[in-house]
C-alpha cells in the first residue's frame, strides 16, 4: 500500500503537468495570433450547440468555419474593394470608344472634313513593314473619329506615335476651318496628342525658334508628361509639352515627303513668279501617279511638301549627316510586284516612313524622337599579347646538367687540352730543326 506522502507527489506532479500542457495551450501562434485553447473552446461549444450528424467526420469543416467567423469578426461585415489598376482604367476609357452614340448631324463643311482612313493606312503600313498593328490602328481610328465628331475641323490626319519611358503620346495633326475661334492659334496645322487611344486630346503649345534650337542641341528621351522638366545643358526653355512639340516640327520639316507632282502651289493673285517658295500648296488634281518601282529606284520622284528649318529656328525649303544619305528606298515585295507599295525610310530620322502606290501616300513616324547623332563608340579588340621572347634553341633555357654528364664534359674538355698541347709541340720540333737546316 502506498503511503500518503507518495500520493502527494503523484497529484502534484499531474498538476505541474496540466499546468505545463495549459501553458503550451494557451501560447499564441505567431502565423493567426489564436491559441489551440481557445480554438477547441469555441470548436466544443460550436458542437454543443448545433449538434451535426456524423460530427467526427465533419470536425475538419466545423474548425474552418470556427476559424473564418473569427477572422470574419475581427475584419467586420464591410471588405475593402480592390483598386482598379492603370490597364482597368484604361479599358474602361477605351470601352467608351466602341459605344454606340447617337448620330450627329453635319453640315456640308463637315462632311468635306473627314478622318483619315486609318484601317487603308494600317493595311499599307504592314506591306512596307512597319506601324502598330490593327488593334491598335483601330482604337487610334475611334479616337480620331470622336476629335473630328467634337472640334470644327478643316482636316485630320494620324501624325503618328512617340514612344516614352513611362507612358507614349499618339499625335494628330489637325487644322482648323476658317471662321472657328481656334484659327488664330494655329494657321497651318496644330498636332494634338493623347497618351494612350480613348484619353483626352490635348492641344500642344506652339512652338518658339529659342525652343526649336535649344531642341537641336540636347538628346532626351520623353517621359510620357508633358509637365515634365527638362533638365538639360544648355538648358531648355519650357516643359516636356514645349520640347515635344519642337521635336514634332523638326520631324515634319525633315520627313514630310510625297510623289513628284501631288502638290501644286497655290497661285496669288497678282504675282507671276514668287522669289521665295511659297508654304501654301493643294493637291494637284491632274496628278495620275508614279510608278511604284520608278519611285523604289530613284529619290528624284519625291520632295518634300513641308519647309525645312533654318538655323535661326525658322522655316525654309534635305542634307546628310556624317556621310549617311538621308533616305532609304525599296519595295514592299519583289515576288509579287504589281501589288507592291514604294517604301522610304529616314535615316536622319530613325522611325519616319512614307509609302506610296498609286494616287495613294502617306507619312508617318514611329519612333523615340531622336534625330540620328552617328554611330556610337564601339571600343576596338584589343590585339593578342605578344610572347616576351621568341623561342627557339638559342635562347631556350636548357635543362641542368647531371653529374655523369658534367664528369664526361670535363673529361672531354681535357682530353681536347692535351691534344692541343701535344700539336703544339710537335710544331715547336718543326721549326728548330728549320732552324739548323738553315745554319
Amino acid at each position: 500500500m502506498e503511503t500518503q506522502p507518495a500520493n502527494q507527489d503523484r497529484n502534484n506532479q499531474r498538476q505541474q503537468a496540466a499546468a505545463s500542457f495549459k501553458a503550451f495551450m494557451v501560447s499564441n501562434s505567431t502565423k493567426s495570433n489564436q491559441n489551440l485553447y481557445d480554438h477547441l473552446a469555441r470548436l466544443l461549444t460550436k458542437v454543443m450547440d448545433e449538434r451535426p450528424q456524423n460530427a467526427v467526420d465533419v470536425i475538419e469543416d466545423l474548425s474552418f468555419r470556427v476559424k473564418r467567423e473569427l477572422l470574419a469578426d475581427f475584419q467586420g461585415t464591410l471588405r475593402g474593394v480592390p483598386l482598379a489598376t492603370a490597364a482597368q482604367l484604361l479599358a474602361e476609357q477605351q470601352r467608351l470608344l466602341f459605344s454606340q452614340v447617337d448620330e450627329v448631324e453635319h453640315d456640308d463643311e463637315q462632311l468635306e472634313s473627314q478622318y483619315p482612313d486609318v484601317n487603308e493606312i494600317s493595311y499599307y503600313l504592314e506591306q512596307a513593314g512597319v506601324g502598330l498593328g490593327r488593334e491598335e490602328m483601330q482604337r487610334i481610328f475611334l479616337a480620331l473619329k470622336k476629335l473630328v465628331d467634337s472640334h470644327p475641323l478643316q482636316r485630320c490626319r494620324l501624325w503618328g506615335k512617340i514612344l516614352g519611358t513611362e507612358s507614349n503620346y499618339i499625335v494628330a495633326e489637325i487644322e482648323n476651318r476658317e471662321g472657328t475661334e481656334e484659327e488664330e492659334q494655329s494657321p497651318d496645322e496644330a498636332p494634338d496628342e493623347e497618351s494612350e487611344p480613348g484619353l483626352p486630346w490635348l492641344k500642344l503649345p506652339a512652338v518658339t525658334p529659342a525652343q526649336i534650337n535649344a531642341a537641336r542641341c540636347i538628346r532626351k528621351f520623353f517621359t510620357g508628361r508633358l509637365d515634365a522638366p527638362i533638365s538639360s545643358y544648355p538648358p531648355f526653355p519650357g516643359l516636356e509639352a514645349n520640347y515635344l512639340r519642337a521635336q514634332i516640327a523638326r520631324i515634319s520639316a525633315g520627313t514630310q515627303v510625297s510623289p513628284l507632282g501631288f502638290y501644286q502651289f497655290a497661285e496669288e493673285e497678282g504675282e507671276d513668279e514668287p522669289e521665295e517658295p511659297s508654304d501654301s500648296y493643294n493637291q494637284n488634281p491632274d496628278f495620275e501617279g508614279v510608278p511604284v518601282s520608278k519611285m523604289a529606284e530613284s529619290l528624284s520622284t519625291w520632295v518634300h511638301h513641308v519647309q525645312h528649318i533654318l538655323q535661326q529656328g525658322r522655316c525654309s525649303w534635305d542634307k546628310e549627316i556624317l556621310s549617311t544619305p538621308p533616305w532609304s528606298t525599296k519595295m514592299s515585295s519583289t515576288l509579287t510586284p504589281q501589288y507592291a507599295v514604294a517604301v522610304l525610310r529616314s535615316n536622319l530620322w530613325p522611325g519616319a516612313h512614307a509609302y506610296a502606290c498609286g494616287k495613294k501616300f502617306e507619312n508617318v513616324y514611329v519612333g523615340w524622337g531622336l534625330k540620328f547623332a552617328g554611330e556610337g563608340y564601339v571600343q576596338s579588340t584589343p590585339l593578342v599579347v605578344q610572347k616576351d621572347y621568341p623561342s627557339g634553341p638559342d635562347v631556350t633555357e636548357a635543362l641542368d646538367a647531371s653529374l655523369e654528364e658534367e664528369q664526361a664534359l670535363e673529361a672531354a674538355i681535357e682530353l681536347k687540352q692535351e691534344e692541343l698541347e701535344s700539336l703544339e709541340g710537335e710544331e715547336d720540333d718543326e721549326d728548330d730543326y728549320d732552324s739548323l737546316d738553315e745554319s
